[in-house]
């Protein structure tokens, strides 16, 4: 399975750790999960959502 397939999971397996969540719409793109992540003293943003069209997802970062 490639990382790309779950990105999340693909983060922690690099050492990150979840330390939020929050869930909502996203305008007219649908649901999005957000999720932030600390690894030290850094933190991530991480957004994930479904495609509008087609299949899998769409993944924004943001360094904190």
């Amino acid at each position: 399975m490639d990382s790309n397939d779950r990105p999340l999971s693909h983060l922690v397996s690099q050492g990150w750790e979840v330390v939020g969540f929050s869930s909502g719409t996203d305008g007219h793109h649908g649901v999005s999960d957000n999720f932030l992540l600390r690894r030290q003293k850094a933190h991530k943003l991480v957004k994930v959502r479904r495609k509008v069209l087609g299949k899998g997802y769409v993944v924004t970062e943001m360094d904190i």
